[in-house]
C-alpha cells in the first residue's frame, strides 16, 4: 500500500528519510512529497497557495494503484485533509502526525514575508514544548532540509467541500495529548470542534514527543504509523 508522506511548512521530502526504511520493512510503499515552491527563489512562487499543494498530493493519490494512506506533519495536516477532500474514495486512512483537521475556509499560520518568501524561522522561534526533544545534533543534521516556502500557502484558506471526507478513518498521532486532553482543547476552537467530531471513525494516539518525532524519535513514529494502519 502505498503511504504518502506530506512534510510540514519548510520541510522537504528528506524529512522523512528516519522512517522510510522500517516503512518499507513493514510492506508499506512510501511517497515521501516535496510541496511545490519550497525551497525555490521568490520569483515564480508568488502565485503558489494551498491549493496548489492539495493538487500535488491528488496527483500522487490518482498514479497509485489502490486506495492509500495520507501522512500529514503539522501543516501538512491541512495539505492532506484537503486532498481527503478531493478524493475520498482513493483515502484508506488519514494520519495526522502532532496536528488536526483543519476547519474549512481556515489557514494554517501567519508567519512573516521575507523578500517575497516566508523563510524557515529557525529553531528558537518555537516554544520549548514544540523542541525540547530536538538536540543540538538534531537540529545540525535537518539545517538542509528546510526551505522558505511561497507566501500565499500558510494564510490561504483551505476550500472543503464533499462531507464524503468524514467516513475516511483517521488517525491523529498527538506529541503530548492525549484524547481527552485533545478534546477538552479543541472544545476552545470551535469549527475545529466540529470538523473533529464530524468524523465517524477517529483515534487520537499519543507519541510523548514534541512537534517533529520523525527527528527525535522515528522508531517510535514509525511504529504508531503502522499499528494506525493495521488497527
Amino acid at each position: 500500500m502505498d503511504m504518502i508522506l506530506v512534510p510540514g511548512l519548510w520541510l522537504d521530502a528528506r524529512s522523512w528519510d528516519p522512517v522510510i526504511p522500517a516503512l518499507n520493512d513493514a510492506g508499506f510503499r512510501p511517497l515521501p512529497l516535496t510541496m511545490p515552491g519550497t525551497g525555490r527563489p521568490a520569483d515564480g512562487v508568488a502565485d503558489i497557495g494551498i491549493q496548489d499543494w492539495v493538487n500535488a498530493v491528488v496527483a500522487a493519490i490518482d498514479a497509485a494503484d489502490e486506495p492509500v494512506v495520507l501522512v500529514g506533519h503539522s501543516g501538512g495536516g491541512n495539505v492532506v485533509w484537503g486532498a481527503a477532500d478531493r478524493r475520498p474514495e482513493r483515502v484508506a486512512r488519514v494520519i495526522f502526525v502532532d496536528t488536526v483537521p483543519p476547519a474549512p475556509d481556515r489557514g494554517i499560520s501567519e508567519f512573516p514575508v521575507v523578500d517575497g518568501l516566508i523563510p524557515f524561522p529557525g529553531w528558537d522561534f518555537f516554544p520549548e514544548e514544540d523542541v525540547y526533544d530536538l538536540t543540538p545534533e538534531h537540529r545540525a543534521a535537518t539545517a538542509d532540509l528546510v526551505g522558505s516556502i511561497p507566501p500565499r500557502v500558510p494564510t490561504e484558506p483551505l476550500a472543503l467541500t464533499d462531507e464524503r471526507r468524514y467516513r475516511v478513518p483517521v488517525t491523529l498521532l498527538m506529541g503530548s495529548l492525549d484524547e481527552k486532553e485533545l478534546e477538552g482543547m479543541l472544545t476552545e476552537w470551535g469549527p475545529y470542534a466540529a470538523e473533529y467530531t464530524a468524523i465517524a471513525d477517529r483515534t487520537v494516539v499519543k507519541l510523548d514527543t514534541a512537534h517533529w518525532p520523525q527527528f527525535s524519535a522515528p522508531e517510535r513514529l514509525t511504529d504508531a504509523l503502522v499499528s494506525a494502519v493495521r488497527s
